[in-house]
């Protein structure tokens, strides 16, 4: 995600704060000052921290337990409105997913447990006392985990409780219908947020827009995954591009960009292997960084995912995911590059098979898989 910044690595796991979390501390700090002084907006800057430092432990609950599967979780963004682990692949198994989305709500109920047997006093007003500044650190932190874990349970998919929700749905409708019942679930409740937050609480308004966005999301890559599966690599590849090689300077490959339509440029070697590959903000920081004459191969990632042109479509798709790749190279059997796929074809072949009759499965991919 663009305008974060990483603040260090947990097991292989890059912990990375979003921009506007560090203005939302800034604007707390500012109206705390404003109201009560700089005593009490200190004391409300460190329990926001406080809190999100739960909200970091919960989320590596679902960290963890997704790598006992063997999903690993290239980082974790702190937002306004929380947090978020991206993993690099969808479990498998209905029963993983299940598991991996309780995983957090049971770290803030473990977080809250403790601070109550460490003397925290929850009383029937105890979440009103959230916000009174004469409660005490203790007891505020122990309310806090509990309504996150309570909230984080709500169905309303890519929530938790929307994860558990489709686990427990994919058991009987299949992955594919569990996920867009669940999304529409989820959508449904994210109105419902935007709502009630039209009544004085802004917070709820984006985390509605959230929800809501993430769920036509995730429905959108479940459906790319599911008339992915079995379909040739090549049905969604694209074969007429530009290539550079690592010797040739940034202008040549500025003059390339100005002249295609192409964000990405596979590099390769004297034969056609793929070393590397240079996208265009790759491009434009090398320009703005070491001027037109710095060499493509010091500007460009060195690692490329590449796939034989005989895999199926589903597997470069994981590729693109697992490695948050701009694009993943197709290569013949002496592994020169022979194509490249991106979400972008993948998306517009998505596109070409809802337009069919009756969103049919047949199409040029079909034929393709015939030949």
């Amino acid at each position: 995600m663009g305008w974060s910044l990483t603040i260090g690595r947990v097991a292989g796991t890059a912990i990375r704060i979003h921009v506007t979390f560090l203005l939302f501390l800034v604007w707390i700090f500012g109206v705390s000052y404003a109201a009560s002084g700089a005593e009490q907006a200190w004391n409300v800057l460190i329990f926001v921290v406080l809190l999100f430092f739960c909200v970091l432990l919960h989320e590596f609950g679902h960290i963890f337990t997704a790598r006992a599967f063997g999903v690993t979780t290239p980082e974790v963004i702190l937002l306004p409105i929380g947090g978020v682990s991206r993993l690099a692949r969808i479990p498998e198994k209905p029963s993983e997913e299940f598991l991996i989305a309780v995983a957090g709500p049971a770290v803030n109920v473990v977080i809250g447990a403790i601070l109550i047997m460490a003397g925290a006093r929850l009383g029937p007003d105890a979440l009103a006392s959230i916000a009174n500044p004469a409660t005490s650190f203790i007891e505020r932190l122990a309310v806090v985990n509990l309504f996150l874990a309570a909230f984080n349970l709500i169905p309303a998919f890519p929530m938790d409780g929307g994860r558990v929700l489709r686990a427990l749905l994919a058991s009987r409708f299949g992955y594919v219908r569990a996920t867009e019942i669940a999304a529409a679930i989820g959508q449904w409740v994210a109105f419902l947020l935007g709502f009630l937050g039209l009544f004085g609480n802004p917070l709820l308004i984006f985390i509605a827009i959230f929800v809501y966005l993430a769920a036509s999301s995730e429905a959108h890559l479940v459906a790319i995954r599911a008339i992915s599966q079995g379909v040739p690599v090549t049905a969604a590849m694209m074969t007429q591009f530009a290539m550079l090689t690592p010797d040739e300077h940034v202008d040549a490959a500025v003059e390339t960009l100005l002249r295609t339509n192409q964000g990405e440029f596979p590099v390769v070697d004297a034969v056609g292997r793929p070393v590397g590959i240079l996208a265009r903000n790759d491009l434009i920081r090398a320009l703005k960084e070491r001027g037109p004459d710095a060499k493509v191969a010091d500007a460009m990632t060195a690692a490329m995912p590449t796939l034989g042109h005989r895999h199926c479509l589903d597997e470069a798709f994981r590729l693109l995911q697992e490695n948050s790749a701009p694009a993943v190279g197709i290569v013949d059997n002496a592994d020169r590059l022979i194509g490249l796929v991106t979400s972008e074809t993948i998306g517009e072949m998505l596109m070409v098979h809802r337009a069919l009759p009756g969103g049919s499965h047949f199409g040029p991919w079909s034929r393709a898989a015939g030949a």
